[in-house]
């Protein structure tokens, strides 16, 4: 448990449907398991101006939806490998888990995640929790009063935190997932919750493409999610760095991201 002014934590509940428009990508060969992924994942758009890009990760990378205590005017990742432990009993998850990180690794071209066998080794901790267990989890790590707070106000199925060092690099993160709510909500929450302990953790209303926006659900990585971490995981985007210090790298670092999207997802021209 890390004391709460070290914490800085987002809370999604993710029960709604995003706007769609025609468009396809191949899903992964695990989404067999949940139909209603396939199903979005055919009607994905995949098009998107520069703009539109630029606003999503702006608003997503910068700020947060639910913090305890610091700055979130500034960026905030890992600076250096991440290595994934699953804690819990359930092999099936566990491999789902797996599943889901390498699927990540594969389409964010300068993250080096992956998992690990050692709770030690790990800088990311993903507990799986049975939902009837995941408020006395919760409790563990914020209190109770905070507790009573997130299930008052959000009855979340998942759960994502961080914390971070001076120079807004992120030094370990914690998610929950439930394993018990079917696989739709245990892919959903997990892509989302992964990515956001990865440091886009500001939800946003306004952005209807992105998962982080507590009415679109999705379970699977999308294509706009893609160029939100590739972007925040450019080399040239550095934790730390202000509004306007991004903006001033951005143009170039969107123009290499776009490249390797198309490529990892075979999109047309």
């Amino acid at each position: 448990m890390y004391p709460l002014h070290r914490i800085l934590a987002v809370l999604v509940l993710a029960i709604a449907s995003a706007a769609i428009t025609p468009g396809f990508v191949a899903p992964p060969a695990w989404s067999g398991e949940s139909a209603s992924i396939a199903a979005r994942q055919r009607h994905e758009k995949r098009a998107f101006t520069d703009s539109e890009i630029t606003e999503g990760f702006m608003k997503t990378a910068f700020g947060a939806e639910y913090h305890l205590a610091g700055r979130v005017d500034r960026i905030r990742k890992y600076d250096g490998p991440i290595r994934v432990f699953a804690d819990g009993t359930r092999a099936d998850r566990k491999a789902q888990l797996a599943k889901i990180v390498g699927d990540i690794a594969a389409k964010v071209q300068h993250l080096d995640i992956a998992m690990t066998d050692s709770s030690e080794a790990a800088n990311v901790r993903v507990r799986l929790v049975r939902d009837r267990d995941l408020y006395r989890t919760i409790t563990t790590f914020y209190g109770s009063e905070r507790a009573k707070e997130i299930r008052s106000s959000l009855d979340p199925q998942c759960l994502s935190g961080f914390r971070k060092n001076d120079n807004f690099e992120i030094e370990h993160s914690d998610v929950i997932l439930t394993v018990d709510n079917g696989d739709f909500v245990f892919f959903d929450c997990a892509y989302e919750e992964l990515l956001q302990s990865l440091g886009p953790i500001n939800d946003t209303s306004s952005v209807p493409w992105t998962m982080f926006n507590d009415n679109v659900s999705m379970g699977y990585f999308d294509v706009y999610d893609q160029y939100i971490l590739n972007l925040l995981y450019d080399p040239r985007i550095k934790a730390g760095m202000t509004v306007q210090e991004v903006k001033a790298v951005l143009p170039d670092v969107l123009a290499d991201v776009r490249a390797w999207v198309k490529k990892v997802n075979s999109l047309p021209e």
